[in-house]
């Protein structure tokens, strides 16, 4: 079935005639026009290829650029080395900056994506996604503004790099240019993003970043109330706001050139407001006309900017109707030619391949190696390896809320504003999703970004700048884009005199469920320290994105049976190998495997189980993501009988991975789980009803013990 756009360009086309007397030269020469229009029409053909790969279920992908294709005025007003973060209908962008680079075989590449190939030249068969590091195109998935936050770490990270003597991808004066639609801008994750941008050129601080929504008045069948966008961001104090018709191309290029300029020239933020229109529906399986009107429909194509453009070439005297409908016929024929080429491309064919890039590796040597000198606590340990860290990596970086003049809530970060310097220790606005999106940026730029956020309570505000953007960028780029980071998030519970649920929280499940994700879950000051290195070394050597959680309720202890016994000290320093466990005790009637609070809870349970004349070893995990598997089973079949005690909650807590790689495993031991309650934790006293304690690890064990006997 013929699809209307295709059909009503070619009928309009056709019929064109020149005027009296051509028109004036506009910004754009003739061959610019000429070089515009054929990213213009490869792009649409790519978007027709699609869905007759589509119907010959060869192809997997439907969402086009159809509508949009004025974004390669864009393209054009840019250089092919300022970085670029694009909404999903930029595939006239990605052609003509291909064009600008005299790049490969664009047309070929996104085909490869459409039919999930794995020769496809970023994702590798993984996601049809625009990208590629040889064009400073970072690729995005199907954002819904969850690419901003990134986008704003990118602008502040060109600067900072160059002021740090930093190695960066990009020049000091690159412009980094995000793109997305008029549905997206009322996400709140764009809503932040934009804001801290804006906040960032309020303090004067560089933020090279240029904004550019396409606003083509619908996602997917929800409508945006017209005049929405200018209202919301053409007066915003702070940032700059530029329009154009998108589908009118000498109009968008000019005001595509000055917008690009002016952040070029002031280094602050600016908005280019594109005017566009959605033609094809949403994707191939979307039927407009069960919400739209056929002459909201037709009022589209009418504005196509294929045709819109072929219309400037003839009234310029560039070229004539017969010749424009030549170019089209000539840019199927090759769209489609590709097309058949890769139509059956080899798919990724197995787990393996799949998972490549997000497969953990421990870049470092697997020994493990302690500290030495005084002992300390686990917030000495911690703030001691941040600061020898920082001296020994000129490109590393610490944030967050309240990390710099107060030195963190709990003192952890003391001092080491005055160590590094302002330029790599500093303070940010209260917005998560903006930390993250710093980090994101930093790392893409050669830094290597460790933000704070405050409490794990918290990171649920942003989750999906971990899970949606920079966890799958390794996976969605095969590997050629990286986004190292640690990010240190203090939680748990048992905090006293300090307590209710934003303060104290126990879920990690969202974190554990992000594939390629380290957890690192430190307990002990010398832990804290090695599993603090360790985590930067991944981070740095292969890329890697590491949660570091702290346990808030062991920052400060120092003692572990008696008062004064200074059981909990330990010197800092060392090195603790990625995804390795460490046992306390050889007893031989029970394994208490634990983690974090857990641990010294289960020390203490050990003893006093001791006194009664059961003889336990406590494994503590450490690492929650990758799992230390091959220790855990070799500490379970060393006593037979295996008691998980988890702080966390019993349904998505730790204990259920545990037990149950204990199983696949074939372990025909005892094994029982003692967790926190499915509960939110309240505030003072009342918490001791909902949590793990030292009593229920004890009641615990005797009834596992009483069963095996």
């Amino acid at each position: 079935m013929a699809e209307p756009a295709d059909a009503h360009f070619l009928e309009q086309a056709a019929s064109l005639k020149p005027p009296d007397e051509p028109k004036a030269p506009g910004p754009l020469g003739d061959a610019e026009c000429l070089r515009l229009f054929d990213a213009q029409l490869g792009s649409r053909h790519l978007d027709l290829a699609a869905r007759r790969l589509r119907s010959q279920d060869r192809g997997y992908y439907t969402i086009g650029s159809s509508g949009h294709e004025g974004n390669a005025a864009v393209a054009a007003a840019l250089r092919p080395d300022d970085p670029a973060l694009l909404h999903y209908r930029s595939g006239a962008f990605f052609l003509e900056r291909a064009r600008q680079a005299g790049e490969g075989d664009p047309l070929r590449d996104v085909l490869l994506g459409v039919v999930a190939a794995a020769e496809e030249p970023i994702a590798g068969g993984r996601h049809k996604v625009f990208g590629s590091r040889r064009l400073h195109i970072v690729p995005q998935t199907s954002t819904i503004a969850s690419h901003l936050p990134r986008a704003l770490g990118v602008a502040f990270a060109i600067e900072r790099a160059a002021r740090l003597g930093v190695a960066s991808p990009w020049s000091q004066d690159a412009v980094a240019v995000c793109s997305f639609g008029d549905a997206s801008a009322n996400h709140s994750t764009a809503a932040g993003a934009i804001n801290a941008a804006v906040n960032c050129g309020f303090q004067g601080l560089p933020m090279p970043l240029l904004l550019v929504c396409e606003d083509n008045g619908i996602g997917i069948s929800v409508r945006t109330p017209p005049g929405w966008i200018e209202a919301a961001y053409g007066s915003r104090p702070g940032l700059a706001y530029f329009q154009a018709d998108g589908c009118d191309l000498e109009d968008a290029y000019a005001a595509s050139r000055r917008a690009a300029d002016w952040v070029r020239e002031h280094r602050r933020p600016a908005f280019l407001h594109l005017r566009t229109v959605r033609l094809m529906g949403h994707a191939g399986s979307d039927v407009e006309s069960a919400y739209r009107t056929p002459a909201e429909i037709a009022a589209d194509l009418d504005a196509d900017p294929l045709l819109r453009t072929a219309r400037l070439l003839v009234d310029r005297g560039i070229a004539t109707a017969d010749e424009i409908v030549r170019l089209y016929e000539a840019k199927r024929h090759d769209v489609l030619r590709r097309a058949a080429q890769v139509r059956d491309a080899p798919r990724l064919a197995s787990a393996a391949e799949v998972m490549a890039p997000i497969t953990y590796r421990d870049p470092a040597p697997t020994t493990e190696q302690r500290g030495q000198g005084e002992p300390v606590t686990v917030a000495q340990a911690i703030n001691r390896t941040l600061g020898d860290l920082l001296a020994e990596r000129p490109g590393m970086l610490v944030f967050g809320e309240d990390v710099a003049r107060k030195g963190g809530v709990y003192g952890v970060t003391r001092g080491l504003l005055k160590r590094a310097g302002a330029a790599r220790v500093f303070d940010t606005i209260l917005d998560e999703q903006s930390i993250l999106g710093l980090a994101l940026g930093l790392g893409l730029a050669g830094m290597l970004p460790v933000p704070e956020i405050q409490y794990l309570a918290y990171l649920h505000n942003a989750a999906d700048q971990i899970r949606g953007e920079a966890a799958t960028l390794p996976f969605f780029s095969s590997g050629r884009y990286r986004n190292p980071m640690v990010v240190r998030i203090a939680g748990y519970a048992y905090q006293k005199g300090f307590g209710g649920h934003f303060h104290n929280d126990n879920a990690v499940a969202a974190l554990r469920d992000v594939p390629g994700l380290v957890v690192a879950s430190p307990a002990r000051p010398d832990d804290a320290a090695g599993m603090l290195r360790a985590c930067t070394d991944a981070a740095e050597n292969d890329g890697r994105v590491c949660a570091f959680l702290e346990p808030i309720a062991l920052y400060h202890t120092r003692d572990l049976h008696e008062e004064g016994d200074g059981g909990w000290l330990a010197p800092a320093g060392g090195r603790v190998p990625l995804g390795r466990g460490r046992t306390y005790g050889n007893g031989r009637d029970l394994t208490i495997v634990t983690f974090a609070n857990g641990l010294r809870m289960s020390l203490r349970a050990a003893r006093r189980l001791e006194a009664e004349g059961v003889q336990c070893r406590v494994l503590d995990l450490r690492w929650l993501a990758p799992l230390p598997v091959d220790d855990l089973l070799r500490e379970a079949r060393a006593t037979g009988a295996v008691l998980v005690a988890d702080e966390t909650r019993r349904t998505g807590g730790v204990s259920e991975g545990v037990l149950t790689a204990l199983v696949d495993a074939g372990f025909d031991g005892r094994a029982a789980r003692v967790t926190s309650e499915d509960s939110f934790i309240p505030l003072g006293d009342a918490a001791a009803h909902v949590l793990l304690s030292e009593d229920a690890i004890v009641g615990a064990a005797a009834r596992l013990l009483n069963r095996s006997r």
